[in-house]
């Protein structure tokens, strides 16, 4: 009996500790070091940095712009007919009055012959009516209509002389010519593009702003456009008109620039980034566009600072780690924009370093390490083959 007593025992202690222990591997620990784990302080992230500096800006307006020439035309022809010569080729720059095509006026040179025939005999039957008239042999109003026959001749032949002009193409003004859409003997119907002509210097370019900016725009104003085709080169001109009317559609105003464009490298159809100098030039305070984290609750950027070195585990020392950092998130008031650069007119001091790369994995107070290798750079333009 006591020896089933002590088994039965010795069975409840071990199923106790056996229950304990699992607890114990299967609760307590799990929790323990989640514990663990979320006291610990993460690990750095590394980031790219770039430093606050301060460079000299004109205020300025930007928008997208079109250029578009001076004077631009399809050369077409008001009359129909086939082609019979073709004096220019594609591409070429023409002077005023230059002869671009002829067309076929073989039936106006005919009607002309016989027009100029009626004219004549109208000629003689009038001067024939005024000699009667002299020797009081004919009435005035035989003179009256011999004159009226002589003078609607005389209209026929001026119509078919302009006609057979109509017929012949010149340039209505100095530019440079497209390519050729048609060929010697080809049928053309009035109102058809023959040719494209341009005159490119100077040239134009229009762009649109809103209607809040209107009342810093004015005639004269130094304008400077970028493309893409020679995106290291800009071009300077200066406002020649605002319109007289604001887009109902879009609440913006059309403006036109004019520039000089001697070197023909502004065509006509270029996209432009239009930068609209309004005032004198100030010192602002400008960091990379990528170090501004844009968001419904207002714009921001992490400043970085060397991190305190504890030293006893309970204060900080006035010393720091060269190699880590602390980030700080501050909210900032961002200004104009310019190709990769962002200028900043509130919260950040010119010197101070901000995360430039690498802040979407960073919280308020975190810990980083800066990596010089981490900053991307924008590819190079690839040339065309």
């Amino acid at each position: 009996m006591k020896r089933a007593l002590v088994l039965v025992f010795v069975f409840v202690l071990l199923t106790g500790f056996s229950g304990a222990f699992a607890y114990f591997q299967f609760v307590m620990k799990p929790e323990m070091i989640k514990g663990f784990i979320a006291k610990a302080a993460p690990p750095p992230s590394t980031v790219a940095v770039a430093t606050a500096s301060t460079e000299r800006w004109a205020p300025g307006l930007t928008a997208i712009g079109t250029a578009r020439a001076f004077q631009g035309i399809d050369v077409s022809s008001q009359l129909a007919g086939i082609v019979t010569a073709i004096h220019i080729g594609s591409g070429q720059d023409v002077a005023q009055g230059a002869p671009l095509f002829d067309i076929d006026t073989t039936v106006e040179q005919a009607d002309l012959k016989n027009n100029m025939a009626t004219l004549k005999n109208a000629d003689l039957a009038l001067a024939r009516q005024q000699t009667l008239t002299i020797g009081g042999n004919t009435a005035k109003a035989n003179v009256d209509s011999a004159l009226a026959a002589r003078d609607s001749a005389a209209a026929l032949v001026e119509k078919m002389r302009m006609t057979i002009a109509q017929k012949t193409l010149i340039a209505p003004f100095a530019g440079r010519l497209g390519i050729r859409k048609v060929d010697v003997g080809q049928y053309v119907s009035p109102g058809t593009g023959l040719i494209t002509l341009q005159q490119l210097d100077p040239i134009y370019v229009d762009f649109p702003i809103p209607e809040q900016s209107l009342g810093l725009l004015k005639e004269d104003q130094p304008v400077v456009v970028k493309v893409d085709a020679y995106p290291d080169a800009s071009f300077s001109g200066k406002v020649n008109i605002i319109d007289a009317r604001i887009a109902a559609e879009s609440r913006s105003v059309m403006v036109r620039a004019e520039f000089k464009n001697a070197d023909r490298r502004l065509l006509p159809g270029m996209f432009a980034n239009v930068n609209v100098v309004a005032g004198a030039a100030r010192d602002v305070v400008i960091v990379p566009r990528t170090a501004v984290t844009y968001s419904l609750y207002g714009d921001s950027v992490f400043v970085a600072t060397p991190k305190p070195v504890a030293t006893d585990g309970a204060q900080a020392a006035t010393a720091s780690d060269p190699k880590i950092f602390q980030v700080a998130r501050r909210f900032v008031r961002t200004g104009e924009k310019r190709e990769d650069k962002v200028a900043i007119l509130e919260g950040v001091k010119p010197g101070e370093i901000v995360v430039a790369e690498g802040q979407i994995k960073l919280q308020n107070g975190a810990s980083v390490v800066i990596d010089p290798k981490a900053m991307l750079h924008p590819p190079a333009i690839r040339q065309k083959e």
